[in-house]
Formats: structure tokens, sequence, C-alpha cells
């Protein structure tokens, strides 16, 4: 849902995923599994999720991608993945992906899941410090430390980060915006001017997990962004 939500080409579709080492072939697999689960055909078929993309230019550049990433050490995961039929493109599931290729620092707003192994958290943190845009970040853990050690610079680098859940427009009580490249030219000056200055926020889906992590970071301070229990 994160990197397919309308084929990709959503400014809050998930554009890189970042996966420990330890536990990156596994969920490579688990990923292509459900990918290849997901029905294609037009938009109006019920139950349809990968549908033709509306850019003339979009499948040659995809290809470009995909073409450079294996050029550059990676695999195709996914059966059929990257196979092109007009402007249809099945989803690819491309991976080890690294600091050489394309997809690593280019935005591909296309089907394309570009799977980036990591050692070390910093090395994310590193990424999104050197990386032109800053819109949202989503972070998976159930380990209330690890995620407070990644908020307060996470905030510093994005407009919104998710706990547990994918990058979204919504709820719109919240602020939309971002930071970098990924704020130039998508409001009036006016209502940049006013949405920027709104500090970012951390978000996460209502449920019971997700509370009890996020009353940890509180109630430990552990956070110095996260620290007030007036959020709920």
């Amino acid at each position: 849902m994160g990197s397919l939500s309308f084929n990709g080409q959503r400014c809050t579709a998930l554009k890189i995923v970042f996966v420990h080492r330890s536990i990156a072939d596994a969920f490579v697999q688990q990923l292509s599994e459900e990918v290849n689960k997901l029905k294609y055909g037009m938009p109006w078929e019920p139950g349809v999720s990968l549908t033709p993309l509306p850019e003339p230019n979009k499948p040659a550049y995809l290809k470009e991608c995909i073409d450079d990433a294996i050029a550059n050490g990676a695999k195709v995961m996914n059966e059929n993945g990257g196979a092109t039929s007009e402007s249809f493109v099945y989803p690819a599931v491309l991976y080890p992906v690294n600091n050489k290729m394309k997809l690593y620092r280019e935005e591909q707003f296309g089907p394309l899941i570009p799977v980036v192994p990591f050692d070390n958290v910093e090395e994310t943190i590193e990424y999104l410090i050197e990386s032109p845009h800053g819109q949202q970040v989503s972070v998976f853990s159930n380990d209330d430390k690890e995620l407070a050690l990644l908020i307060d610079p996470l905030v510093n680098q994005v407009s919104r980060v998710n706990i547990n859940c994918q990058c979204q427009r919504g709820p719109d009580v919240f602020p939309f915006t971002g930071r970098k490249d990924s704020a130039e030219g998508t409001l009036s000056v006016v209502d940049a001017l006013r949405s920027f200055s709104i500090r970012s926020l951390v978000a996460a889906k209502l449920t019971e997990s997700n509370k009890q992590i996020i009353n940890e970071i509180v109630s430990e301070h552990e956070s110095n962004f996260l620290s007030t229990k007036f959020i709920f």
C-alpha cells in the first residue's frame, strides 16, 4: 500500500525502502509474494490495484531505471517485474539498491520498489540529510527506544514522521507540506509561508500497540520532540 498506492504516482507513495540487512532477504521475498498477488486491469474494474500509467514517456523512463539498477548490481526480485505492455508497467521489486543507482536519488513516481539494505540506522539518517527531498518518512518498529532515537533527527529532515503506517495525505487537520525540494512550487507564497511555519509532526494509527509505544517514549522522556501527553 505504501509503495504502490496510485501505481506509486502519488507524492506520498513510498519511493524507497530501507530494511536492516539481517531481515532484508526475508522481507524482499515476502514483499515480492504480496506484490504478485495484486490484481491489474482498468481503474473501474472491482479489486484492481495496478492500472496503466497516464504519462506517455513513463514506461520508457522506468525501464531506464530498471536497466540502470541491474547494471549496478540489483536484481528484479518478483516474477514479471518490469514487464511492459503499452502504458502498463508491472511492478518491480529491485534489490539490493545502492547509491550508484538512479533509483537511490530520483523519485521514480511509478510502480518500482527499490529496497536498500542497511547495517546501521545512521545510514538511513545520512541518506535523508543528503537527499534533496523532504516530505514524509515512515518508520516501522516495535522498539520504543529505537523509535525515540529516530524521531528527533527525522523531524529535522521531513515534515511528517509516520510510525507503523504509510505516508499519507490526511487527515486535513494535519499540516501537509515538505522541506527542501519537496516544498517548492506546491502552494501559493502566502499559503506556503503559513504552512511551512507549522512545526513537524509525528503520526501513528490509533492502535493499542502504537499507543503503548508512544506513551513509553513520552513517559520515559526518550524524545525531546515527542515530550508531552497533551498529544492524546
